[in-house]
């Protein structure tokens, strides 16, 4: 899957998703030490059924705490985009299809509220939806099949949801034209429910990775009745087996059981805690050492961060380190619309690679470096360095390199080129990477506009194309919303990326567009050969970006939580399968 989150200990934003069986109830996932993951699979069991194969040894009750150092800006279905508020979503929501984990902690893709993983038509144009009946909402009421209609409408509302995915607007029909049922009524052509237990979905062009996307948590049903809109996510219908108890945004979100949660009908979730307390917005260090201890109720917290490398050497269990693969890249955005390509190849020969890995506190188990923008974990990988881009090296912050570097930006008429970008001054790690990435660029010749700003703003900030910044707009990293090409492309280099607020280098170029939509339009397996090459291009011709790292877990729980295993799709704690040793 495809899922961005903001990883302060980075300062910086990341997108972004077989036979079945229980996870092992070990914490640690067991992968490899700086393991970015090999390729995943598109493994699908539609047979799957609830409940859920109860995990060994797991036991009821108690809260478990999450001292969040991020700060999510949303938990609306509609709205959700970020890997974190994803999977805290799954708490509370069910989708059409959802991603199980096997024993060996491999995704697999189940029918979730869908009695099946949908049937194509012919054409590859209808998505048929058979819908499992007697599914409750949080307060006894009854979904209905024009819940999950009226969700799909609500999420053409891209002016009022514009951080929610988007593939809805470039696949289903009319997608470019109807803006959702406030603006444009809810007679929308693309999705019809001609009785409640089916759910048709119509497209204008082949989308057949539509199941794998029917695992957001866009596809939860909503009844229109009970839509706040803005405020739909202070007290939303929830379906999953925790229901909102309190919701203060940025700061701090309360569930509790949710008592109209059907295991019966659940193949993937549990509902083990009596309650989960996410507390935002916290310091990392302070909170990941709060962990490491585990003294009185910090023994059943954790911190989905990756840990410091500072706090390395106070690891003295490793079982309570979580560690696994993650589908993502991180980068460093570059706007092809206000820095030219000949400033943005000096941008990459100035960064300062070695140096800012140490003062932003990554570790060789969780970061990576990243030459290319899909990382391994992604079918279509292939491993390639371009000069200067292979995410190692002192940059300008070797005096001979600056010197280089401010030479050739006064050649090209460009001295003091301004460099501009947002980061969050009430944090300490970004604080300290700021101060060094102004250094060295001013060192090279650039002049620098840091603006900084509450870490609880920062995403939105960064989701507005528009930004008076010329760095880091957008996702400054991204995961797969599953497991293929087709989810990085398209939706992070098309043209319409910059308005729908996705694109990672802002590029507009028809040029890139019709090369994408041609490798988009093969067969998947032709899709996968192509891919690398368009990686290539991408960083060869336009340079977008800085592939800075390949993600991987490893990130820090408390003594007393039981099953905390990574989700491969997301790289974030699977929460759903949490229990307390000691309720």
């Amino acid at each position: 899957m495809q899922w961005k989150r903001i990883t302060a200990v980075a300062a910086v934003v990341m997108l972004a998703v077989a036979a079945c069986g229980t996870p092992s109830s070990n914490n640690n996932s067991g992968s490899n030490k700086g393991d970015a993951g090999k390729a995943q699979e598109k493994a699908t069991d539609v047979t799957a059924k609830g409940p859920a194969k109860p995990i060994e040894g797991a036991k009821n009750g108690g809260t478990v705490t999450v001292l969040s150092d991020v700060n999510p800006d949303t938990f609306d279905p509609t709205n959700i985009y970020f890997t974190d508020g994803n999977q805290i979503g799954k708490l509370m929501y069910r989708a059409l299809t959802q991603y199980k984990l096997d024993e060996n902690l491999k995704p697999i893709l189940v029918p979730d509220l869908a009695e099946d993983l949908g049937t194509r038509s012919e054409d590859g144009l209808t998505w048929t939806f058979k819908l499992k009946q007697g599914i409750k909402y949080m307060d006894g009421s009854p979904v209905k099949a024009a819940d999950y209609a009226y969700a799909i409408k609500r999420s053409f509302a891209h002016d009022l949801y514009d951080a929610g995915p988007t593939y809805q607007t470039q696949f289903f029909k009319d997608g470019g034209k109807y803006k959702g049922p406030y603006a444009s009524g809810d007679n929308y052509a693309g999705v019809e429910t001609p009785d409640e237990s089916t759910l048709v979905i119509k497209l204008d062009k082949k989308f057949d990775d539509l199941p794998f996307y029917a695992a957001f948590p866009m596809f939860t049903p909503i009844p229109k009745a009970k839509d706040t809109k803005k405020n739909y996510d202070l007290n939303p219908m929830a379906t999953g087996p925790y229901q909102v108890d309190s919701y203060t945004p940025g700061t701090e979100l309360k569930l509790v059981k949710n008592p109209n949660w059907d295991p019966n009908s659940d193949p993937v979730r549990y509902q083990y805690p009596d309650a989960f307390h996410f507390k935002f917005g916290q310091d990392a260090l302070k909170v990941q050492r709060q962990v490491l201890e585990s003294a009185g109720p910090d023994a059943s917290a954790l911190n989905y961060t990756d840990l410091d490398s500072s706090l390395v050497p106070e690891v003295k269990d490793k079982s309570q380190i979580v560690t696994g693969p993650q589908p993502c890249t991180i980068m460093w955005g570059l706007d092809t619309r206000k820095i030219p390509f000949e400033v943005r190849q000096l941008i990459a020969k100035a960064y300062p690679y070695e140096d800012w890995r140490k003062v932003a506190g990554l570790t060789p188990d969780s970061a990576i470096p990243a030459s290319t923008i899909l990382p391994p974990a992604v079918p279509g990988y292939e491993k390639f360095e371009l000069p200067g881009l292979n995410g190692t090296g002192k940059g300008a912050k070797d005096p001979s390199v600056a010197a280089e570097v401010k030479a050739k930006l006064k050649e090209l008429g460009k001295e003091n080129f301004e460099l501009s970008w947002y980061f969050a001054n009430d944090d300490k790690i970004a604080t300290t990477v700021n101060q060094l990435r102004t250094e060295v660029f001013q060192s090279a010749g650039f002049k620098v506009k840091a603006i900084g700003v509450p870490k609880a703003k920062l995403r939105g900030l960064r989701n507005d194309p528009s930004a008076p910044v010329n760095i880091a707009q957008g996702p400054s990293g991204w995961c797969s919303d599953w497991p293929a090409g087709t989810s990085w492309f398209p939706v992070l280099f098309k043209s319409d990326a910059v308005d729908l607020s996705n694109s990672v280098g802002m590029l507009q170029d028809k040029a890139v567009d019709a090369e994408i939509d041609r490798v988009a339009a093969l067969s998947p397996d032709d899709q996968v050969k192509e891919w690398a090459k368009v990686d290539k291009m991408l960083l060869e011709k336009y340079l977008p970006a800085l592939p800075l790292y390949y993600s991987a877990s490893y990130y820090p729980i408390g003594k007393n939580l039981g099953h905390v295993v990574n989700d491969p799709t997301q790289g974030l704690p699977e929460f759903t399968s949490i229990y307390l040793k000691q309720p």
